[in-house]
């Protein structure tokens, strides 16, 4: 996966302009689908036309999807929650701010974001899309994912941070949402100290930070609160961890995790 590749959303917004806006959208959220047809609109969040949850952390009204001049954007409506935008095929991925829109040019659009200790999934499906998902097994934009991903070496305690991290987001797939254990939580999982947990998980986000990834580590406009949701999130979209390893979640940590092995899968 890459972040924003401008070219393609340029190329994108001109062929917009060309489009017949008479086409509308279908919003999914956990099973609940939503049509939007063109002078209309719909809000998100905690209290808005589709209600998440209760959730005191987010936004009452977090996102808006509407279109303007017959071309669909989806505007990040909240004060201080960054929303990731993927598309269907996961090839293009952009980071919205608050006050930020982005036109919905793909057949499915992603929208990933976390409130407090949850992550949320929101998907957009287009009637009439400027470009069309690629077929699942599509070597095209799997041989570029392996290509730009192939630098990043975790070591095995690196690997378990990231599973015991992402575990409740593995376990419900595409049903929407999942929690983010603290970091208590976690190295509890673990069987590590606190300490040495948080020492683990500022060199993962520092390996991560250095090619490029935002979000993970804090400066003078950025104090990381919410970098564990931001990893869960990277990880997960771009498959550093996936179901299938946490297994070794479950290993007996008597047997000891050396940083140049990890016990077979039997």
């Amino acid at each position: 996966m890459r972040l924003v590749d401008h070219e393609l959303l340029q190329d994108a917004a001109n062929q917009l302009l060309e489009m017949n806006p008479d086409h509308g959208l279908s919003v999914e959220y956990q099973g609940q689908w939503v049509s939007v047809m063109p002078g209309e609109r719909i809000e998100i969040g905690r209290d808005a036309d589709i209600r998440l949850d209760a959730n005191p952390f987010l936004h009452r009204k977090l996102l808006r999807i509407a279109a303007k001049d017959g071309i669909w954007f989806v505007s990040n409506i909240g004060t201080r929650m960054t929303l990731s935008v993927v598309d269907g095929s996961g090839r293009v991925q952009a980071r919205l701010l608050p006050g930020a829109r982005l036109p919905i040019v793909f057949e499915r659009t992603s929208i990933h974001f976390a409130a407090g200790e949850r992550q949320y999934e929101v998907k957009v499906h287009a009637a009439s899309p400027v470009y069309m998902d690629l077929p699942a097994g599509s070597g095209v934009g799997q041989e570029s994912s392996a290509r730009e991903l192939t630098h990043i070496a975790l070591t095995p305690a690196q690997r378990l941070l990231l599973l015991a991290l992402c575990e409740s987001v593995l376990l419900r797939g595409e049903n929407g949402l999942g929690d983010i254990p603290t970091s208590a939580r976690a190295a509890e999982r673990l069987g590590w100290t606190v300490t040495a947990f948080n020492r683990k998980l500022d060199n993962v986000c520092e390996k991560l930070d250095r090619i490029g990834v935002e979000g993970l580590r804090g400066g003078a406009r950025s104090y990381a609160t919410n970098r564990r949701a931001r990893l869960v999130d990277y990880a997960v979209r771009n498959k550093l961890v996936n179901e299938e390893e946490l297994y070794l979640l479950d290993v007996d940590p008597e047997v000891g995790f050396e940083d140049r092995t990890l016990p077979v899968r039997r």
